[in-house]
């Protein structure tokens, strides 16, 4: 009898571990533009380096992007892929520059759990870089959602 309660449990740890969740294996995006991390330094500025690249976030009102509503396009600092339009930009008060959408195809979207929980962060379709997040308390009247995007991320290009 204690032999059959022992292989018993014994099998049913073995199952339990075999079951158990395996880790994410998704493969990497291969991005348009890769830079090895010495080379990304040598163009980017030690603040842009530590958010595009270290997934890093600037202080909340610290850009000077996040009051400028002038007509132009806001562009990746590290690759200049063009990523919002200036009308697509709205100010959530948060501190950072915030947009409702993105141009078409210009951002990626992944899971980002360095809080703890899940958040869905936003990428340069072009080079991978790190922008910031994405939320759903955007404005209701347009798409509802609000890019919450680092400022040196960004660097912005007047409408001519």
């Amino acid at each position: 009898m204690r032999r059959f309660i022992l292989l018993s449990i014994t099998i049913l740890l073995i199952g339990c571990t075999g079951s158990a969740q395996k880790e994410d294996k998704k493969e990497k995006k291969t991005y348009a533009v890769s830079k090895t991390n010495a080379e990304w330094k040598k163009i980017l500025t030690p603040e842009q380096y530590h958010i595009l690249r270290q997934a890093g976030t600037e202080s909340p009102f610290s850009s000077p992007l996040n009051k400028l509503y002038t007509s132009g396009t806001f562009h990746c600092a590290a690759c200049n892929t063009p990523l919002y339009q200036s009308e697509y930009k709205f100010d959530s008060g948060t501190g950072w520059p915030s947009f409702d959408r993105a141009i078409k195809g210009s951002v990626d979207k992944d899971v980002d759990y360095k809080l703890g929980y899940a958040r869905t962060e936003l990428l340069c379709s072009t080079c991978g870089g790190h922008l910031g997040h994405v939320f759903n308390d955007g404005p209701r009247a347009t798409t509802g959602m609000r890019h919450c995007i680092n400022g040196d991320a960004l660097v912005f290009k007047h409408k001519k």
